[in-house]
């Protein structure tokens, strides 16, 4: 079966795809990203951000878990009201904030509250004025998420390409859409988390040839809680050089 042409001509260009045979991770964009799902990213060399499919309120599209520095233990949510044109059925990319300098103001107080007493409050700094900056360029929620994670990937010194599902012609089931989006872009390895094993499908990547690689984190230490809190807070422990060193040591690469 053919893959459904839904992209235009000039998003499916060659200059929007990454040089083919990397590794690539497929994950939605999220605000103010988890660590395991950082950790995920900052492993592959390009991330194909799923901007196209159903929006989940329940999942962190519009929301972090973040907590106090010397309290990792006292998390709570900071989430930005998004509006769902659609109703249920809205896809990310059209969700949009209710009243984006409402959350603008509400997510620089919080992270303020939390982080400001750190000896890395510079680096934590850095990537609130990128996400306090996307809210005032968009009213789409998807860009405030995508731009807090790209904020925390250039910081960490991440040399990977973005590139959205949107862009790309993929058929619509769910991991046969993952699967095409990795052929399609050239990959050879994808990365996926211990979610996505849960329900994975192999069969479509077995027949594209792209093998599937199983990434998964330590369960102690900062990563206790690296599937609940935001990667933010492990910024604010380690800064930016032991951060990109923790995350590097991480990896999970196939052999060459």
């Amino acid at each position: 079966m053919p893959l459904s042409a839904t992209a235009s001509p000039a998003a499916s260009s060659t200059d929007l795809l990454p040089r083919r045979g990397g590794v690539c991770a497929i994950h939605q964009p999220n605000f103010l990203p988890r660590l395991s799902t950082l950790a995920k990213i900052f492993a592959a060399d390009y991330w194909i951000v799923l901007d196209d499919v159903q929006f989940a309120r329940r999942d962190y599209q519009h929301r972090a878990r973040i907590a106090p520095l010397d309290r990792p233990d006292r998390q709570h949510w900071l989430s930005l009201a998004t509006q769902l044109p659609n109703g249920r059925a809205t896809l990310i990319r059209d969700a949009r904030l209710i009243d984006p300098q409402h959350s603008r103001h509400q997510t620089a107080q919080a992270v303020r509250h939390c982080y400001r007493r750190s000896r890395h409050w510079r680096h934590v700094s850095d990537v609130l004025d990128r996400v306090l900056t996307a809210f005032t360029n968009s009213d789409r929620t998807w860009v405030v998420a995508e731009d807090s994670t790209r904020a925390l990937l250039d910081l960490l010194g991440w040399q990977g390409r973005t590139i959205r599902s949107s862009q790309l012609p993929a058929r619509s089931e769910r991991s046969q859409r993952l699967a095409d989006l990795a052929t399609v872009t050239g990959a050879t390895t994808y990365l996926c988390g211990p979610g996505g094993l849960r329900y994975l499908d192999h069969g479509p990547f077995n027949a594209a040839k792209v093998p599937v690689e199983p990434f998964l984190t330590p369960s102690e230490g900062l990563w206790s809680d690296s599937r609940r809190l935001s990667a933010l807070h492990t910024l604010s422990v380690l800064g930016a050089a032991g951060f990109a060193g923790a995350l590097a040591e991480t990896a999970r690469r196939p052999a060459s």
